[in-house]
């Protein structure tokens, strides 16, 4: 997942905390059936004529989903594309591509068009689910145009898009466009431009005179036939409360899933909605090797900065001082010392039933090593039939 989120050491709020979620989860495969979405919304033929987006209600939870990371961070999008193929061969439910205008750091060395690529791989593909993991519609992108694209995607794609969002990096935004802004800030506009883009969907003529953004009669003309689930990035106690608030799902991290301070929080944003968190859909980013020390040194290499992504390398906008600063900063064990690193298959599904156990309902299986295909196809093959049989 790219998202920045607040820094934890800087909330003084006095935070709502109720009961953290505890369940088991079931599984249940969208591989299961072709043409399923992923997220159970059903398919519809695209309209030649401009229609009305349903209101949305809360979006159906499946638990119990694996989906795989492609990262355009560490690789070019022809290559992104076949695995994206090989991801669905193999039976993985959903994949999520990086939303980057720069890799974090310099040595991973890519960084194609996330929405490029998401339409491409819609003309691979036949029933796998895919978004953004995730976009910041908040200064290189605007709200409004965030809201066409996807809008866009969604009637290519009926029932298997999904529009992750986030507070942004600064070697994304504040390259890009110059701008850039404290936590706080950033929250609120995410926040802003969520509202908007909901607006938009709504296939009304729009105007909107807010904080940070303004539209005079907008409307858009061609919407999806089913609704775009918009999954907020959190990984903070504030952030998980906005992800339960304003989103139709929270994308997060292995540990904050398992914090139960974050999960009260994402179920007390929930309540101020109305929402009961158990029906929200939870995805978690979940890093794996495949191999031994040197395959996990490999991918730790390329992802050396995870430990101090969000403080302090999310306000740093040069990919090659993010690279010097976390070789300095950061040993290279510590970065993969979480990781299931094995090649016995049992070693991973134990760590996705862990997290399905701990409320995940979608789970993205990351892997930083270089060869992409040899982890999609041991998923495929050992992997996901021995969870699914287990669970």
């Amino acid at each position: 997942m790219n998202d920045s989120t607040e820094n934890r050491s800087d909330e003084h709020d006095g935070n709502v905390v109720s009961r953290p979620i505890a369940r088991r989860t079931a599984l249940k495969s969208a591989a299961a059936v072709l043409g399923a979405s992923a997220f159970g919304l059903n398919f519809s033929p695209v309209s030649a004529a401009p229609q009305r987006l349903i209101q949305r209600d809360a979006f159906p939870v499946h638990h119990g989903q694996v989906g795989f990371v492609l990262s355009h961070e560490q690789f070019a999008v022809p290559d992104l594309l076949s695995l994206g193929y090989a991801a669905e061969a193999a039976g993985f439910d959903t994949v999520w591509t990086s939303d980057h205008f720069q890799p974090w750091m310099a040595n991973q060395g890519h960084e194609g068009m996330a929405w490029v690529t998401l339409a491409a791989l819609g003309q691979r593909t036949q029933r796998i689910a895919f978004g953004t993991g995730v976009t910041c519609p908040t200064f290189r992108y605007d709200p409004a145009i965030v809201a066409q694209g996807f809008a866009t995607l969604g009637q290519l794609y009926p029932g298997r898009v999904f529009l992750g969002v986030g507070t942004g990096e600064a070697l994304n935004e504040q390259t890009g466009t110059g701008r850039w802004a404290p936590w706080q800030e950033r929250s609120d506009r995410l926040v802003e431009a969520v509202q908007l883009i909901r607006e938009l969907w709504s296939g009304n003529t729009t105007n909107h005179q807010g904080q940070y953004y303004t539209v005079e009669s907008a409307r858009l003309y061609d919407l999806p036939s089913t609704p775009v689930p918009i999954f907020m990035a959190a990984n903070g106690p504030k952030s998980a409360a906005r992800a339960g608030q304003y989103g139709d799902g929270w994308i997060t991290d292995v540990k904050s899933l398992l914090d139960p301070q974050m999960r009260a929080q994402f179920e007390a944003g929930a309540a101020l909605s109305g929402k009961d968190a158990a029906q929200i859909p939870i995805l978690v980013e979940s890093f794996v090797v495949v191999g031994g020390q040197r395959e996990a040194e490999e991918a730790a290499a390329y992802w050396r900065f995870i430990p101090k992504s969000w403080k302090p390398y999310v306000n740093v906008h040069d990919p090659e001082r993010i690279l010097h600063r976390a070789e300095v900063e950061i040993p290279l064990e510590d970065v993969y010392k979480d990781w299931p690193i094995s090649t016995d298959p049992d070693v991973h599904v134990q760590a996705l039933v862990k997290l399905f156990d701990a409320g995940a309902t979608q789970v993205y299986v990351h892997s930083g090593q270089l060869d992409q295909a040899r982890v999609i196809e041991f998923y495929g093959q050992y992997v996901l039939p021995r969870l699914r049989r287990q669970m």
